[in-house]
This record gives C-alpha cells, sequence and structure tokens, in this order.
C-alpha cells in the first residue's frame, strides 16, 4: 500500500513538471535522475531520500519549505 505522503509529493512534483511544460525525461535529465524513477516518484511508488528532495527543489528553482508545501488533509 502507498503512503498517503509520498502520493501528495509525487503529485506535488508533478504538478511542478507540468506547470513548468516539462516531459518526465526532461525533468529526470535536468535533476540528474532516470526517467524511471521520475515516474515512480510521481506515481508515489518510492520514497525519496531528503537528498534527492533537495536535487529537486534546486531542479525547479525553489526552497525545500516551498517544496514541501503539501496541503494536509
Amino acid at each position: 500500500m502507498k503512503e498517503p505522503i509520498l502520493i501528495k509529493f509525487g503529485q506535488r512534483i508533478r504538478s511542478l513538471r507540468k506547470e513548468r511544460g516539462l516531459s518526465q525525461e526532461q525533468l529526470a535529465e535536468r535533476a540528474g535522475f532516470h526517467r524511471n524513477y521520475v515516474g515512480m516518484i510521481e506515481r508515489g511508488e518510492r520514497n525519496p531520500s531528503l537528498l534527492n528532495i533537495e536535487v529537486f527543489a534546486k531542479t525547479f528553482g525553489m526552497s525545500l519549505s516551498e517544496l514541501l508545501n503539501i496541503e494536509e488533509e
């Protein structure tokens, strides 16, 4: 079973990626990740390390706190 926080984080990554008009492959290339890894993050199938979360934040040009601004239910 997927953890709700991983699903929310994945939705946040997907939303930011689409806002910027990027494909998963383009985001992966900019971040230095494999495209499959980005897809798994977006689907909530992977639990990214804090270091990788920081890479996403830098890739999107935002702070960690901005990236992790995920609304709680």
